[in-house]
């Protein structure tokens, strides 16, 4: 709880790329602890957890001490296996900066089979995300290409297959629905979830940013301008990947809500999510 809240109120008053390396350096000092993680569902075969925003999964530096696989390792120490190289089988990931549902597998065999689901496209992914703006229509099919940038300084990013300087494009697709409009630090912000059909890398990000609505506070793909919020508001909040031994349905808490950011205020409802899933 303590590295939390520190996290909020340095990412609140500094973020910067100097903000992560601090972030590292108290825990490996032993300055502040390594958070477990939060514990969505967990049996024989498989963990899901509610992943914290801006923590790696895992990483090739022995010095980086805040990953999942770390915090993995202060509640299943005896289920790392030694032969895979961070020690867990991460079923599928999610970006440094995006929040919420991550499942692993405990073994071989599971792993091997909710995979496979994801290669063959039946996992459900939902996601919440503030977007800046406020978006006019109630539904959105994102239908667009997405590649490697090679612009210079740029490459560490992907783009859309309309930009000129975007190689290898592959297609995309998202479904945007909107759920709020509102203000995010007394800016027009509109809440919305999104679902993909496909899982290139930051393909929501791009998509968002695409259509003229980029997620709030994606420090990179704002070329470091939207840096004002403590984190990227993009949160996996409902991951179902059916199974033989029974479906994996999991949802994260919604951390888009006025009482636990006070940045974010909903002036209009225009759809919850409960009655999405109903239509």
């Amino acid at each position: 709880m303590i590295l939390r809240t520190l996290s909020y109120i340095w990412k609140t008053m500094l973020r910067s790329k100097y903000t992560d390396a601090l972030w590292n350096f108290l825990v490996r000092a032993g300055l502040v602890a390594l958070p477990k993680p939060r514990i969505l569902l967990q049996n024989d075969h498989f963990v899901v957890i509610d992943k914290d925003p801006d923590v790696r999964i895992n990483s090739d530096d022995p010095n980086m001490a805040v990953t999942v696989e770390n915090q993995l390792r202060l509640l299943y120490p005896d289920k790392a296996d030694a032969r895979i190289k961070h020690g867990y089988r991460f079923i599928h990931r999610l970006d440094f900066a995006t929040s919420g549902v991550l499942c692993l597998a405990f073994n071989k065999k599971a792993c091997n089979e909710a995979s496979q689901q994801f290669k063959n496209t039946k996992v459900t992914k939902h996601y919440l995300a503030l977007v800046r703006g406020h978006i006019q229509i109630p539904y959105l099919t994102i239908n667009l290409a997405i590649g490697k940038e090679t612009a210079p300084s740029m490459e560490h990013m992907c783009c859309a297959s309309t930009s000129a300087t975007c190689i290898n494009p592959k297609q995309a697709k998202t479904h945007l629905v909107l759920l709020e409009l509102g203000l995010y630090q007394n800016s027009p912000a509109s809440k919305v979830l999104l679902i993909p059909e496909t899982g290139r890398q930051h393909q929501l990000r791009v998509h968002c940013m695409s259509v003229g609505h980029p997620i709030v506070g994606d420090y990179t793909y704002s070329f470091r301008t939207d840096n004002k919020p403590y984190r990227m508001m993009l949160h996996a909040y409902r991951l179902i990947i059916p199974l033989q031994s029974g479906d994996i349905d999991v949802t994260a808490p919604d951390p888009f809500l006025t009482e636990t950011d006070g940045h974010w205020r909903s002036t209009d409802i225009l759809l919850t999510y409960s009655d999405f899933i109903k239509t």
